[in-house]
């Protein structure tokens, strides 16, 4: 399926296990813990940015207005008197949450012998840090408006921010210590001087071998499949996408594509973006086409998105789901409302849907998109797939909402067609 995290958890998963399948169970369940601290390896947590963006800035205007400050609000941006701030990637605490679990978990083992207080120190090392990046958050938007924006900008606002997080580490630390618990008494089975343990008996050679067996044949089968998976795609490359002129009647191609307006979707295969005006109004429709799909090349990833939070043209204001009913059954859509600039001078507010086709099929979540992706090429299928956003300009969500479901139940037949079409030319 291509999921980076999938995939080096598996790897950590099979490192690990080749602990008990060597050298026994016994062996594995004494060093239990350090075998399972490798996981902490495994750069995973990304699919919790948006989330906790979208909490930090909550939490900041909130206080802000608490202190007395008024705050204008458009998504993950916002403006005070004193100036304007927005939340980033690096302005979530995702890498604060992951430290702080790391090094909570650490201590925890280290100071604590019941399970109790493991799991107690451990869930405080998680709802701390995302306390705490609040807290810092709306400290450095106050220091920056009480000192007129000289300080806690720029370089000087990341480093107040690990400068926090590390004392607020020391104090989490500090008063756990105050419940730590003393080493427990070491094992009988530990050797006196001058005494020697019991010593098992020596494997046979024919279970040496047949495990040996076993494991290079566990290791080659995904190889092997992967290989003549490969055989049943393109390489994605070579590819064009075009349009037609002209969908249902009373829609045809309009000058251009639209507002200007273009969903971040790296490394297609093929797209277009294309605007279309019918008797309600004018639309725009963008697809990227997959094909070959590898960790440079992937239709389901982070990093694809109607609006990146670093666009300083465009901003999404609000996001959420709903189901429209097309000739084919039942229609499910991410939806978004995305204010900016046409021409970058004239305000804007988009209404857009995103929609995932995979493997013949309307797919909005991204994990579901990724299992059908995965499931489709195991069936011989290939591991086409395509992103189809819509989105019009409008006065407000509710004609904007209106317009999108008038065009996609006269056009999305032919769409779905052209893709379908488009993949059966491998």
């Amino acid at each position: 399926a291509k999921v980076n995290a999938a995939s080096q958890l598996a790897w950590m998963a099979l490192l690990v296990m080749s602990v008990p399948a060597v050298l026994g169970i016994n062996v594995a369940s004494v060093i239990l813990f350090p075998l399972l601290f490798l996981f902490f390896a495994v750069p995973v947590g990304e699919f919790m940015l948006p989330y906790m963006m979208e909490w930090t800035a909550d939490f900041t205007i909130r206080a802000l207005r608490l202190s007395g400050i008024p705050v204008y609000r458009e998504g993950l941006q916002f403006i005070i008197p004193s100036g304007s701030w927005s939340v980033v990637e690096a302005c979530s605490g995702v890498r604060y949450l992951i430290a702080s679990f790391m090094v909570g978990t650490l201590f925890a083992y280290l100071n604590y012998r019941s399970m109790k207080r493991r799991v107690i120190f451990i869930a405080a090392s998680l709802l701390i840090p995302i306390v705490a990046n609040w807290l810092r958050a709306y400290m450095i938007v106050m220091l920056g408006h009480l000192s007129n924006n000289t300080i806690a900008v720029g370089a000087d606002h990341l480093l107040y921010g690990w400068v926090f997080f590390g004392i607020v580490v020391m104090l989490m630390f500090y008063v756990g210590a105050r419940w730590s618990e003393p080493d427990s008494p070491p094992s009988a089975a530990v050797a006196a001087p001058g005494q020697t343990l019991p010593v098992t008996a020596a494997v046979g050679l024919r279970a040496v071998a047949l495990t040996g067996i076993a494991a290079i044949a566990i290791l080659a089968a995904p190889h092997v499949v992967s290989r003549w998976l490969d055989t049943q795609q393109g390489s994605g490359g070579g590819l064009s996408l075009q349009l037609p002129a002209q969908l249902s009647p009373g829609w045809r191609k309009a000058e251009g594509s639209g507002v200007g307006f273009k969903p971040t979707f790296v490394n297609p295969s093929a797209e277009t973006n294309q605007g279309y005006i019918g008797p309600q109004g004018e639309v725009g429709v963008y697809l990227a086409y997959y094909r070959g799909q590898s960790t440079e090349r992937k239709l389901v990833t982070s990093v694809n998105a109607l609006v990146p939070s670093s666009d300083r043209r465009w901003n999404q204001v609000s996001s959420g789901t709903r189901a429209i009913e097309v000739q084919s059954g039942l229609l499910p859509l991410r939806t978004a409302t995305i204010l900016g600039k046409d021409g970058g001078t004239t305000p804007v507010q988009l209404v857009a849907w995103q929609v995932y086709w995979v493997d013949g099929q309307w797919i909005a979540s991204d994990a579901r998109a990724q299992l059908a992706s995965a499931f489709g090429r195991l069936k011989g299928h290939g591991d086409d797939g395509a992103a189809l956003v819509v989105y019009t300009r409008s006065d407000t969500p509710e004609q904007g909402h209106k317009l999108l479901g008038a065009f996609l139940k006269d056009n999305l037949a032919a769409i779905e067609a052209m893709l379908q079409a488009r993949r059966g030319l491998r």
